[in-house]
């Protein structure tokens, strides 16, 4: 347990330095560039959704609370509580789901450096639910320097649910948790434009992060399983 903690530790605190090295030069201002940036390309494929898909959900304020919490505790709630469970259980996928989830965290990081990006909330035309509704300052001091706020491409929460929702998917024989498991992605991705907390790039982006990095680092996984149909 003792390594498995100080891995997370090492990768958590890379990811700290690079959004100390962003936010110490130009980092806001550059973000706020790519951010205009993605909205401009979005509009342009026609995928701009997210100030729509806003007005319909702000329509109901107890909905929008429950994305809220969603995003800010559910998202990597699920994906700790998950490998928990693995590890507990001294289950073979825990290896893979664990590297794979890091693997994405760190292979992140590069694109947080060098294109940084604002999230939705912080432009003109978007709402910030979790400040508005929620009452929750994500900008707050104390709670700023605990995260990265400039990097909102790739979504990490899609990637994640990417990973967390193909490793369930692979370890129940239930239809309906099945199901579920493989809905998780579509959901997180509603939930973070809804809130106006990541792009629908940024989320493709996360979700092609996932995909890769199960690809890569979860294989074994994937054919222990086949092995034993």
């Amino acid at each position: 347990m003792r390594r498995e903690v100080t891995l997370a530790l090492v990768v958590y605190g890379l990811y700290l330095l690079v959004r100390a090295v962003v936010l110490r030069s130009d980092g806001r201002a550059r973000a706020r560039r790519n951010a205009e940036r993605i909205v401009a390309a979005q509009e342009r494929l026609g995928i701009g959704i997210e100030p729509a898909l806003q007005r319909a959900v702000l329509r109901f304020p107890r909905t929008v609370h429950g994305l809220n919490i969603g995003y800010a505790a559910f998202n990597v709630t699920l994906t700790v509580g998950w490998l928990v469970l693995l590890y507990r259980r001294r289950d073979p996928g825990y290896h893979e789901l664990r590297r794979a989830c890091q693997g994405a965290y760190v292979a992140a990081q590069p694109i947080f450096l060098l294109f940084p990006t604002e999230p939705p909330r912080a432009l003109e035309g978007f709402v910030d639910t979790m400040s508005e509704v929620s009452g929750l300052d994500l900008e707050h001091p104390v709670l700023v320097r605990l995260y990265n706020p400039v990097a909102a491409m790739p979504s990490l929460h899609v990637a994640f649910a990417v990973l967390t929702g193909a490793a369930i998917a692979d370890r129940t024989e239930s239809r309906v948790v099945k199901r579920a498991a493989y809905a998780y992605p579509p959901l997180v991705s509603f939930i973070v434009a809804a809130t106006a907390n990541h792009y629908v790039l940024d989320a493709a982006a996360g979700a092609a992060l996932g995909f890769a990095a199960r690809r890569a680092l979860g294989s074994r996984q994937c054919l222990a399983l086949r092995g034993d149909n």
